[in-house]
């Protein structure tokens, strides 16, 4: 669905498909593209008066974003911490999350930045950092690279991974449209979905609050590892009319379709449509049919948009014009079609519809075509 806050990739070779938080990244043997002098002549300061953003300071440096390595402090439940990325890249929260094993993770405010790095924002770098230092794999590839000073208004340049420390490398950053299949080297599409359904491993964390335990085959007491899932009731209602409109409104498929089928009096003061629609509604009912009725004092026109609008998948159209063959109109909404039945044999038809691949229903209570 487009209009889906989640982001999914998908290989077009392989079946291969993860949201993007969970994407993996197959990082290249080689980087694929270095600047800078091959003979390493080390590192070197220079100044970047007010340059903050990459843009800024690879625009400044006259070198590409690639070549640089920003330097993002965090905090976390247990420690602050400095994630390393290539210029060009974003960091995936969630993995450095499950990396460091933390349930909080922030970026650091202004205050905790300038304590670590004795700097303002902007200028944070790995050299010289005194706290835990994870960098994504990308980064292990880079030579002679920019980061920050650790000093206001400082780059360094020609910096290499001999120059600062690094606790761990990792898959810490988000994918992106140049990467490629971690399974087969596929191309990756992006496309945007709704989450009607999710499940999360808790681990221990509940259970040791609670003291939730049991006892092993040794006899041995151990905490309970808790999960959570569920189908989100409101979000599948959206999915399913995201997928299932047209311009006049909701098409309903009909497992999910609050009735099935709406019956539309023209006229509830002519006492032959009332007498038939109702007989109409509760023949329908006895026979298991979901039902509603459209008693309201509106006009004709505003009756069938409302009807489009709510995406019923059958509507019954009861007006003196048909009675007077004994017949009334049966609308199918994903169609358009409209049918002319006799009012006898509403139930027949309606059931023939029902059977048909198009609009199947799961209930097993409908009744089946003779």
């Amino acid at each position: 669905a487009d209009s889906g806050e989640d982001a999914i990739v998908s290989c077009e070779v392989c079946n291969y498909a993860a949201n993007v938080e969970k994407a993996e990244i197959v990082t290249p043997k080689t980087n694929v593209k270095k600047e800078g002098s091959s003979d390493r002549k080390g590192i070197q300061e220079v100044s970047t008066p007010g340059m903050k953003t990459v843009e800024e300071v690879t625009g400044f440096l006259q070198v590409s974003p690639e070549n640089l390595v920003k330097t993002l402090l965090y905090e976390t439940d247990k420690e602050p911490i400095a994630v390393l990325v290539r210029g060009d890249h974003e960091v995936n929260e969630t993995k450095v999350r499950n990396l460091m094993g933390c349930s909080e993770l922030v970026l650091a405010g202004d205050e905790v930045i300038r304590r670590i790095t004795h700097a303002p924002r902007g200028f944070a770098g790995p050299i010289d950092l005194r706290i835990k230092t994870v960098a994504d794999n990308a980064v292990q590839l880079m030579s002679d690279f920019v980061t920050g000073g650790n000093k206001e208004d400082t780059h360094i340049v020609g910096v290499n991974l001999r120059d600062f420390t690094v606790d761990t490398f990792a898959d810490l950053r988000a994918v992106t449209e140049e990467d490629s299949c971690p399974r087969c080297n596929g191309k990756l599409n992006f496309r945007r979905g709704i989450e009607v359904g999710h499940i999360f491993k808790l681990g221990t964390k509940y259970s040791e609050a609670l003291g939730a335990t049991y006892l092993d085959a040794q006899g041995k007491e151990r905490l309970i590892v808790m999960g959570c899932y569920g189908i989100g009731v409101g979000r599948t209602v959206a999915a399913a009319i995201e997928q299932n409109h047209d311009e006049n409104g909701i098409i309903f498929p009909l497992p999910l379709a609050p009735f099935d089928v709406l019956i539309l009096p023209v006229n509830m003061h002519q006492q032959e449509v009332k007498e038939v629609s109702k007989s109409l509604y509760h023949s329908l009912n006895e026979k298991k049919y979901d039902v509603i009725i459209d008693d309201r004092d509106e006009s004709p026109g505003v009756k069938f948009k409302d009807a489009d609008l709510l995406g019923i998948p059958f509507r019954l159209t009861v007006s003196k014009r048909t009675l007077k063959e004994n017949k009334v109109e049966l609308k199918l909404r994903r169609t358009g079609d409209v049918i002319i039945v006799d009012r006898d044999k509403v139930s027949e038809e309606l059931s023939l519809h029902i059977n048909d691949g198009n609009l199947k229903s799961h209930r097993d209570a409908m009744p089946k075509a003779k």
